[in-house]
C-alpha cells in the first residue's frame, strides 16, 4: 500500500517535473544561452563528454562520489556509518539508516557541482572571483555531465537497489528527475543570483501545475455527468 502510494505520488508530479524542466530550461538559457556568457559551460560539459567516450570513464571517481554522498546523507538523518567501500566499478556504505534521501541522495547531488559552486560562492566572501568566473563554468559545465551521464549509465545499465529501498523505479525516477532539476537551479542561483529568481520561477511552475490539475478535474468531472 505504501508503495502504490508512493506510485500515485509519482504520477501527480509529472506535471511539475515537466514545468520545472520548462522553468530550468529558460534560466539555462537566460544565463548561459548567449556565447559570451556560457561558452566556457558549454566547452566543460563537451570536454568531458569527448573525455568520457573517447579516453576514459572516471568510474571510480564516479563510485567514490556515489558512496560518499550515500554517507553524509546517512549522516545528516542521524544514522551512523560504519564502513565504506570503493572500488573501480562497484562499492557500498555499511550504515544503519535508511529512507527516500539517504538511498536516492547520489542520483540527484552532484557532488562535484556542489563544491566548485561551493568554492566560487565562499571564494567570492573574500576576494573578487569574478574575473575567474569562466573558469569556475568549465568546471561545473564538465562535472555537470560528468554527474548527468554517470547517473544515467548507472541507472540504465543494471537494476539499482537504491531505487527499491526508496519506494519503487518510477517512484525514485520521478523524484530524482525533479530533484536534479532543483539542485541545478540552486547551483545557477549561486552563480547568477542577480539575473536567476527562483521565487518566480516556482511561482509559474505552481500556477501552471494548478491549471493542469483544474483542467483534469473538469474533464473527469463533465465525463462523470454523462
Amino acid at each position: 500500500m505504501y508503495k502504490f502510494l508512493k506510485f500515485l505520488l509519482a504520477l501527480i508530479l509529472l506535471p511539475v517535473i515537466f514545468f520545472a524542466l520548462l522553468e530550468t530550461g529558460h534560466i539555462l538559457l537566460r544565463v548561459l544561452g548567449s556565447f559570451r556568457a556560457g561558452w566556457t559551460f558549454w566547452l566543460g560539459a563537451t570536454v568531458y563528454v569527448t573525455l568520457h567516450y573517447t579516453v576514459y570513464n572516471f568510474s571510480r571517481m564516479y563510485v567514490f562520489m556515489h558512496e560518499v554522498t550515500h554517507a553524509l546523507a546517512a549522516l545528516l538523518c542521524g544514522g551512523r556509518v560504519a564502513d565504506i567501500s570503493v572500488r573501480k566499478n562497484t562499492g557500498y556504505v555499511k550504515m544503519d539508516k535508511s529512507n527516500v534521501f539517504i538511498a536516492l541522495a547520489p542520483y540527484f547531488v552532484p557532488g562535484y557541482v556542489l563544491v566548485t559552486a561551493f568554492l566560487y560562492m565562499t571564494g567570492d566572501l573574500f576576494i573578487s572571483v569574478a574575473p575567474l568566473r569562466p573558469v569556475f563554468l568549465f568546471l561545473i559545465g564538465f562535472f555537470t555531465a560528468f554527474h548527468l551521464i554517470q547517473t544515467f549509465k548507472t541507472l540504465s545499465e543494471a537494476r539499482q537497489p537504491d531505487l527499491k529501498l526508496a519506494g519503487g523505479t518510477v517512484f525514485s525516477i520521478v523524484i530524482i528527475i525533479l530533484a536534479n532539476l532543483i539542485v541545478l537551479a540552486l547551483v545557477l542561483k549561486g552563480i547568477f543570483p542577480g539575473e536567476v529568481s527562483l521565487q518566480q520561477a516556482a511561482l509559474r511552475i505552481l500556477k501552471e501545475t494548478l491549471n493542469v490539475g483544474r483542467i483534469l478535474v473538469n474533464y473527469i468531472g463533465a465525463r462523470l455527468l454523462r
